[in-house]
């Protein structure tokens, strides 16, 4: 269903409540370590200031366990979002206290403001009616620009959309909603999806979704060697998720039935312990010997796996090839950011640790788009409706 977005309403002269994801990390002197976040929010910001609307942004920033901890306090951000908007973001003491008040009834328009953390409040998570109304009462239009945590049915992604009209998409959700959405529901062929990461769990729903839509489906990282020995094969002392091992066969055979080209790595680099200058030897993926554990994809794998990338039309790509973390084990990870990049396709990192992947190993700029959500991406390629885009006025 499509969404309205900022460009669709009138904000003129209108308080504006925009929830962001200025969920950024910092170290110990509060300076922001990776502003990717920040940079990623401006578009929707810089338009509502152009349009002379009066702008009041909020967001969460960590885990501050609902209640006030100036540790988890977004005033950085707003130093920080001051100097790259080139005006001053005035910052709020508290979320829906008299500070927030004060400062939001003499916004001008054009200006701008942030609240402070909104997980200060237990009742933000807990979605309370309360809570809501009170956060809608600074301003009279909605927008949701935070797609890292539209899964989530929150007093401030989605509760609000409900009090608030116009409640619209920012430049940050509706592109994430077109790129991904034609993915899934359009895509230009052959469409390969490349799943890799540790946990078999966490990519069932995906894998399921997926098989309906794909026509090759790639399986590398932790959760391949479940795969692996469901088909009878040696995995040695490799991550297995024992219990799925029946689920996993099923999904082999609805591939099959499909029509679906499963790939599964062939080799696979394995160590004697888990550290980056563990002995590591290259095995056959059906025969890694006891004592040894996979850690990251082999040279033959990284060949096929890259070849089926290369020439894809549609690549959705979600979780690491290997224990990328470590140098020795990252070069899978970095075969598939590197035929992402050269890719002629839509290519489209799913968040989380792939998009980690592709920004250190310097491909982010080279692919169509790197997800800002972990698991919202994981669960928009279930299938799954997001809470904080279902509560946005349709167009």
């Amino acid at each position: 269903m499509a969404k309205k977005t900022i460009e669709d309403i009138q904000v003129n002269g209108k308080k504006v409540l925009v929830r962001c994801d200025f969920n950024v990390p910092m170290d110990e002197n509060k300076v922001i370590t990776d502003e990717n976040r920040l940079r990623g929010a401006l578009p929707t910001i810089q338009y509502l200031i152009k349009n002379g609307a009066k702008v009041i942004l909020c967001s969460h920033l960590g885990r501050p366990k609902g209640e006030f901890n100036m540790k988890y306090s977004l005033r950085p951000v707003a130093e920080r979002l001051s100097q790259l908007l080139g005006q001053e973001v005035k910052m709020a003491d508290d979320v829906i206290g008299e500070s927030a008040h004060k400062l939001a009834s003499e916004l001008k328009d054009g200006e701008v403001m942030l609240l402070e953390n909104v997980r200060f409040h237990k009742e933000e998570e807990k979605n309370d009616p309360a809570f809501a109304k009170e956060l809608a009462s600074l301003a009279e239009v909605y927008v949701n620009d935070a797609f890292g945590t539209a899964h989530r049915a929150h007093a401030s992604t989605e509760g609000v959309a409900h009090l608030l009209h116009p409640a619209v998409a920012g430049y940050l959700i509706g592109k994430e909603l077109s790129i991904m959405g034609k993915a899934l529901e359009d895509p230009a062929r052959p469409f390969v999806a490349v799943l890799g990461g540790a946990k078999v769990a966490d990519k069932i729903g995906v894998i399921n979704n997926l098989l309906d839509k794909v026509d090759t489906l790639i399986i590398g990282g932790g959760m391949s060697y479940t795969f692996q020995k469901a088909l009878g094969g040696r995995i040695g002392n490799s991550i297995l998720a024992e219990d799925k091992i029946d689920l996993v066969k099923g999904m082999m055979e609805k591939a099959k039935e499909k029509g679906v080209k499963l790939m599964l790595p062939v080799d696979n680099l394995a160590a004697d312990s888990f550290s980056n200058d563990a002995m590591c030897i290259t095995v056959h993926s059906k025969e890694i010997p006891d004592g040894f554990e996979g850690m990251d994809i082999g040279p033959d794998t990284r060949v096929l796996f890259s070849y089926e990338v290369e020439n894809a039309g549609t690549v959705v790509w979600n979780g690491p090839m290997g224990v990328f973390e470590f140098e020795n084990f990252a070069e899978g990870t970095r075969c598939i950011a590197k035929a992402m990049s050269e890719c002629k396709g839509v290519t489209i990192v799913g968040g989380g640790d792939s998009a980690a992947a592709v920004e250190q190993m310097g491909f982010a700029d080279k692919v169509t788009h790197v997800s800002t959500g972990g698991g919202a991406s994981l669960e928009f390629l279930e299938g799954k409706t997001l809470p904080g885009v279902a509560a946005l006025d349709d167009k």
